[in-house]
C-alpha cells in the first residue's frame, strides 16, 4: 500500500498542505496539479516575455524553498505538472535550489506535450474542433498547444530514481497514476488498475475539494475550513483505495464528499477518455468504513485511446468587464438604465468611427430574479451587483466602454455605488480548441542532471483499441437516451411531500472548456427514482435556458453511486477566459439546480 497526498488543484492554491503532509508523516508521495487550458495561455504568454518563465513559479518559491530540507529527511517523493510550458527552466531552478542547499536529491524533468514545434504537422489536415465543429483558428493567433500526456513516463522518472519529478501538459490525474505504476508495476494492459489509481488520482486533484471544500453540506464543517485537511489517498496494488486527510485538521471525508468529487467535471462515467485508458466509473462504490475514512471500489478499465487529446489556446481579440452596485428600491431596474446607458454611448462612438459593433455584451444584474430567468425563486432585492462586459477585436474598443462606465456615474440613476480604484484593464481573450492527435507525434523526453533519454510508450495493442471501439459504439445510444424514467408506484392513499433536492442529494458542476457538468448523487440509494423523475433533461434545460446557446443536454446515470450526471453543451458562453460571464466554469450550476422540487412519499422521508 501507498499513501499520496494530493497538495494542489489550481495555479494559486495555499500553500497550506505540504506542511500537513509533512507533520503527518509516513507518506510515499505528495502530488501537485497546477494546469488547467487557462493557466497554459497565461505561461505561453510569460514564456514570450520571457524565456526562463511559463511554469509555475510558486511550486518552487512556496513549496520546494522553505521546506527542501524537511522534504529530503522525510523521503517523500515529489510529483508535479508545475512545468507548465517550460518545464526545463522550472526543473532548472529546482535543482539550483538543491545544489545550494547540499543536498543530494534527483530531479526528473518530462517534456514532449508542447507541440508547437509541430504545430504545422498538428494543422496540416484542417482538423475541426473535436467538440464544436468550428475550423481551425489563425495560425498566427496560436498561443500554445500541448497534448494530454499520460502516467507511463512519470513512472519511468521513478524508476530511475527520481526525488522530484516535473512535468509540463499530463492529464491532472497521471501524477497519482504513475506513482502506482511505479511502485506496483502496473502493465499497459492492467486496464482495471489503471483505472483505479486513475480514480484515486481524479479524487485527489482538486485538493481539499474531497475533504469538505465546494460540499453541498458545508454547514457541517463551516467552522473548521480556515484549517481544511489536505486528501490523502491509500492505494493497494489490487487499485482498493481509502480517502482519508491529516489528523487534526479541519473538513471531513464523507460519503457525500467522495462522491461528490467523483462526480466532478466528468462527461460520460462510461467512458472517462484519459490517455492511459478510458475508465468506467458506474459501478463505483464509496463506504464510510471509519471516521474521515472512505473505501473507493469498483473502477473498470475498457479500453486505452490510440490518440491524445491536444489543447490549442489562441487569441480573439479582447475583454474587459466592471463590476458596481446599484441600493435601493427598483435598484434592479436603475442597474440595468445604467448600464445601457454606457453601452449607447460606446456604441454610438464606435459608429461615428466607422468601427465594427461589439462581438458580444453581457450584463449581469445579481440579486433580482431576471438574473435566473425562469428559475428564480426570490422576490426582488433592493440591493444588487450590475456586472458589464464586453469582447471587441480592438483593445480600444473595450477600453472605451470602460471610460463610459466610469464616466455615466454621475449622470445615472441615484443609488449606484462601486469599490474605489483604478479603471479596469481589458484583457486578451484566449479561446481553447481540443483536437485528438496520433500517439507518436509527442517526442518524451526524461531529462536528469546525468542525462535525456527519449521515452518510447508503451505498444498499445489492436485488442486494447477493439476494445475502445466497442465502448465508443454504445455511447450514442447512451449519450441520447434521457435515462429510462423508473416506474414510481406510491399506492392509493398513500400521502406526497414536496422537498427542495438537497434534502434528498448531494450536488457538484463544474467546466470542460464550454460544457459543463453537474453531478447530483442521492443521499439514499431509494431516493433515486424520485430523483431521476423529477430531473429529467428537458426539465434541467428549462433550469438553465437563460444561460445555454442551445438545450442540448446529456444525462448519464451512475448505479454503483446512485447517482446521475448531466453534461450541458454550450452552456458557458465559450467558457474561461472567454467568456463574459459571472460564472464561466459552471461553479454554481448545482446550487441553482438544488433547490428542484421533488415529490415523494412523505414516509419514505421519515424513514
Amino acid at each position: 500500500m501507498i499513501r499520496i497526498g494530493g497538495a494542489t488543484g489550481y495555479w494559486g492554491e495555499a500553500d497550506l498542505a505540504l506542511p500537513q503532509f509533512l507533520a503527518e508523516g509516513n507518506l510515499d508521495f505528495i502530488v501537485f496539479d497546477y494546469l488547467a487550458e487557462i493557466t497554459m495561455s497565461i505561461m505561453a504568454r510569460a514564456k514570450a516575455a520571457d524565456p526562463e518563465a511559463g511554469y509555475a513559479t510558486d511550486f518552487v518559491s512556496a513549496i520546494v524553498a522553505p521546506h527542501l530540507q524537511a522534504i529530503a529527511d522525510s523521503g517523500v517523493k515529489l510529483i508535479s505538472n508545475a512545468g507548465g510550458v517550460n518545464p526545463e527552466s522550472c526543473g532548472r531552478a529546482i535543482k539550483q535550489l538543491i545544489e545550494d542547499a547540499g543536498l543530494s536529491l534527483k530531479v526528473a524533468v518530462i517534456t514532449g506535450d508542447d507541440l508547437m514545434p509541430k504545430l504545422d504537422e498538428v494543422l496540416a489536415a484542417e482538423p475541426a474542433e473535436m467538440f464544436t465543429g468550428e475550423p481551425t483558428p489563425p495560425r498566427e493567433a496560436i498561443a500554445s498547444a500541448n497534448a494530454y500526456l499520460g502516467a507511463f513516463p512519470i513512472a519511468e522518472a521513478l524508476n530511475q530514481g527520481a526525488d522530484i519529478v516535473v512535468t509540463g501538459r499530463c492529464v491532472d490525474s497521471a501524477v497519482t497514476l504513475g506513482a502506482c505504476i511505479h511502485r506496483f508495476g502496473w502493465q499497459r494492459d492492467d486496464l482495471d488498475f489503471l483505472a483505479a489509481g486513475s480514480l484515486a488520482g481524479h479524487l485527489i486533484e482538486c485538493g481539499p475539494q474531497v475533504t469538505g471544500g465546494n460540499y453541498t453540506d458545508w454547514h457541517e464543517v463551516a467552522d473548521t475550513l480556515h484549517k481544511v485537511g489536505y486528501p490523502i489517498a491509500e492505494i493497494e496494488a489490487d487499485g482498493t483505495m481509502l480517502i482519508t486527510k491529516p489528523k487534526g485538521t479541519g473538513g471531513c471525508v464523507t460519503i457525500g464528499t467522495v462522491g461528490e468529487q467523483l462526480l466532478y467535471e466528468i462527461g460520460d462515467p462510461a467512458a472517462y477518455y484519459l490517455p492511459d485508458v478510458i475508465c468506467d466509473f458506474t459501478e463505483v462504490t464509496v463506504e464510510q468504513v471509519d471516521f474521515d475514512r472512505i473505501k473507493v471500489t469498483g473502477a473498470r478499465g475498457r479500453g486505452v485511446p490510440d490518440q491524445y487529446k491536444t489543447s490549442i489556446t489562441w487569441a480573439d481579440g479582447w475583454r474587459a468587464g466592471m463590476l458596481g452596485f446599484y441600493v435601493g428600491a427598483r435598484a434592479a431596474e436603475k442597474a440595468r438604465i445604467f448600464a445601457d446607458e454606457a453601452v449607447q454611448r460606446a456604441r454610438r462612438k464606435l459608429a461615428a468611427m466607422g468601427a465594427p459593433d461589439y462581438v458580444e455584451v453581457c450584463v449581469e444584474v445579481v440579486g433580482d430574479e431576471s438574473h435566473w430567468g425562469d428559475a428564480a425563486r426570490y422576490v426582488r432585492s433592493r440591493e444588487v451587483a450590475v456586472k458589464v462586459g464586453c469582447r471587441h477585436v480592438d483593445r480600444r474598443a473595450t477600453d472605451l466602454l470602460m471610460r463610459e462606465l466610469s464616466g455615466a456615474a454621475l449622470g445615472a440613476p441615484a443609488g449606484f455605488c462601486a469599490f474605489a480604484g483604478t479603471r479596469p484593464k481589458s484583457s486578451p481573450v484566449i479561446r481553447l480548441f481540443s483536437l485528438l492527435v496520433d500517439r507518436g507525434i509527442a517526442d518524451i523526453q526524461i531529462h536528469t542532471a546525468d542525462q535525456s533519454i527519449a521515452f518510447e510508450e508503451p505498444a498499445v495493442s489492436e485488442a486494447l483499441i477493439k476494445r475502445e471501439s466497442e465502448q465508443a459504439s454504445t455511447r450514442e445510444a447512451r449519450a441520447s437516451a434521457d435515462g429510462a424514467q423508473p416506474e414510481i408506484s406510491n399506492g392509493s392513499g398513500v400521502e406526497q411531500i414536496t422537498v427542495p433536492l438537497e434534502r434528498l442529494a448531494w450536488a457538484r458542476s463544474g467546466d470542460k472548456g464550454d460544457k459543463a457538468n453537474i453531478g447530483v448523487m442521492a443521499r439514499r440509494p431509494e431516493y433515486l427514482p424520485y430523483i431521476a423523475a423529477a430531473l429529467t433533461t428537458p426539465y434541467v434545460a428549462s433550469r438553465f435556458a437563460h444561460f445555454m446557446a442551445s438545450p442540448e443536454i446529456d444525462r448519464y446515470e451512475l448505479p454503483g453511486l446512485s447517482a446521475l450526471n448531466f453534461v450541458l453543451h454550450h452552456a458557458l458562453g465559450g467558457g474561461g477566459v472567454a467568456s463574459l460571464r459571472n460564472d464561466p466554469q459552471a461553479k454554481g450550476y448545482a446550487q441553482i439546480l438544488l433547490d428542484t422540487p421533488v415529490s415523494m412519499p412523505a414516509q419514505l422521508l421519515e424513514d
